[in-house]
């Protein structure tokens, strides 16, 4: 046996690992739906989805302890609203063992450009009608089809690169034009920028030389003034040393971030103590002013 096993040391699961089917009845949402909601793009566009396909994603649920058989829902209000509306009294759903909601509806990555192409790919290669895709996401066939060839033609390195970005698709067919090396270019200073427009990606062709495109041919002469490939190499380079030193100041900020965090959960805590309170407002009124902007900061970021 291992030294790890003997100490009882292992890796604690997320979730449960099986999906349990739950009556709407036994769901307990954490939050009221706000008004308008329903007559929201976003709620016809899960409404029209779930209609077509189904539920992509289950909703979040954690065991509320204090009622057996009941649950309370983390992630997916809109989800089991919408199953309400279409009259079903059920739904397939993921038990968190942790019941924090702030985890999912405030740090959770929504559906990247990358992940939502694979989702249609995978829903087109299980035989789904890209016609019956484009009417569940409300988007045009023209689209769906431009989504599932979004990453013909790009390099794996520069798709690992932007998987979780929000890179529009416009930007990838920019890309597209590049040969693989200068695709990798291209996605880490986009990433290093934090800038993924079409804007940015066409100056980074403009910038490609004609060695590094698919075919020269196709790329697009500048109107007005023309840029100068020795502008646009300098450009590249400034580019590149700003990306070097946004780094640097990453590398400190996660410890700072950290520092921040700890001191407002101390002065939240003090300030629970009514003594303390009292003390301040007696002997320093000034500072329990502040220690309570600091207190009531929803996030450091």
């Amino acid at each position: 046996m291992s030294d790890d096993k003997k100490k009882g040391v292992g890796v604690r699961l997320g979730f449960e690992r099986d999906i349990v089917l739950l009556k709407l009845d036994q769901i307990i949402p954490l939050k009221s739906l706000r008004s308008g909601a329903k007559d929201s793009r976003k709620y016809a566009q899960i409404l029209s989805s779930v209609r077509a396909i189904g539920l992509v994603e289950p909703p979040v649920v954690t065991h509320d302890t204090k009622n057996k058989g009941m649950y309370f829902l983390l992630d997916g209000l809109l989800r089991v609203e919408s199953l309400r509306d279409m009259g079903l009294d059920k739904v397939e759903c993921l038990i968190s063992t942790d019941d924090e909601a702030y985890t999912y509806n405030k740090r959770i990555n929504r559906l990247s450009a990358v992940q939502e192409h694979r989702m249609i790919v995978r829903a087109m290669d299980r035989g789904v009608p890209a016609e019956k895709i484009a009417e569940a996401l409300e988007l045009d066939v023209s689209t769906i089809r431009r989504r599932f060839r979004m990453l013909d033609g790009i390099c794996a390195e520069a798709v690992q690169l932007l998987k979780e970005t929000n890179c529009p698709m416009k930007t990838f067919e920019l890309m597209r034009q590049m040969a693989p090396i200068r695709q990798v270019e291209a996605a880490d200073l986009m990433v290093g920028q934090n800038n993924y427009s079409t804007m940015f990606a066409q100056a980074l062709l403009a910038a490609t030389p004609e060695s590094q495109l698919i075919d020269p041919r196709k790329k697009k002469p500048t109107r007005g003034n023309p840029v100068t490939s020795e502008q646009m190499a300098r450009m590249e380079r400034e580019l590149a040393s700003l990306q070097s030193q946004v780094k640097s100041v990453e590398e400190s900020y996660g410890i700072d971030n950290l520092h921040l965090t700890v001191a407002k959960g101390y002065i939240a805590k003090m300030l629970s103590n009514p003594h303390i309170v009292h003390w301040l407002k007696q002997n320093r009124h000034e500072y329990l002013s502040e220690f309570q902007s600091v207190a009531e900061i929803d996030s450091i970021a």
